[in-house]
C-alpha cells in the first residue's frame, strides 16, 4: 500500500499553532517610501554625483511602509544608535489592519 505524500513536508499530526509559529519566523522585506520625484528625462540625464533630487515630501512628513505593493503603515524617519553606529530608522505611527484581504 502506497503512503500519501505531504507536499509541505509538515507532519499532518503537528498542531496548526506549531506550524504557524514556524511560518511567522520567515523574514520578509519591508520597503519604506520616503517620497517621489518626477524629473524630465533631460533633468534626469543631467544628474551627477552630488546632484540633489527634490522629493514631494517635507523632512517631517510621514513615510509609508510596504510589503510588496501592499501598504502596511506609516512612520517618521529618525536616527537610532545601534552599537554606537547611527542608523536611519522608522518610528511607526500607524499600522494598517493586516487581517483584511487585499482589494
Amino acid at each position: 500500500m502506497a503512503e500519501a505524500q505531504n507536499p509541505g513536508g509538515e507532519d499532518p499530526q503537528t498542531p496548526a499553532s506549531s506550524r504557524m509559529t514556524s511560518f511567522t519566523q520567515v523574514p520578509i522585506e519591508v520597503t519604506v517610501a520616503v517620497g517621489r520625484a518626477s524629473p524630465s528625462i533631460q533633468e534626469l540625464l543631467g544628474l551627477d554625483v552630488g546632484s540633489i533630487l527634490t522629493l514631494d515630501k517635507a523632512l517631517d512628513d510621514p513615510v509609508e511602509l510596504f510589503i510588496g505593493d501592499r501598504s502596511i503603515g506609516f512612520g517618521l524617519l529618525e536616527v537610532s544608535e545601534e552599537s554606537g553606529d547611527p542608523r536611519l530608522s522608522v518610528r511607526l505611527t500607524e499600522i494598517a489592519d493586516l487581517g483584511t484581504s487585499a482589494p
